[in-house]
């Protein structure tokens, strides 16, 4: 089936360090029997939300954000991710939740 995936789980990396892994990944020579891919919230939420901290003002910051982690988890699906992601606030921090049940 051409639509399985296999999202990256980054349970302790930050958003950077989870897009640079996946990048990685698919770097490696061979086919793969799935597709690796990110997970949209893992891997977009943190500097988006961040950026935008619930305010209207904040919107297109928020989205100027969530756009660049876009394009760099975009990049890293394929493999071509050169780590030229401007880090927005928030995508170089851990999203580890202590005692958080998953």
């Amino acid at each position: 089936m051409d639509s399985l995936g296999m999202p990256s789980y980054a349970r302790r990396m930050s958003e950077e360090e989870a897009t640079l892994n996946l990048n990685a990944m698919n770097k490696l020579g061979g086919k793969k029997p799935w597709r690796l891919s990110f997970s949209f919230g893992r891997a977009l939420q943190q500097s988006t939300l961040k950026a935008w901290c619930g305010k209207e003002e904040n919107l297109p910051k928020a989205q100027r954000a969530f756009l660049t982690r876009c394009k760099a988890n975009s990049e890293a699906t394929l493999g071509i991710y050169k780590g030229s992601a401007k880090l927005g606030e928030g995508a170089s921090e851990s999203l580890h939740v202590k005692d958080y049940k998953y």
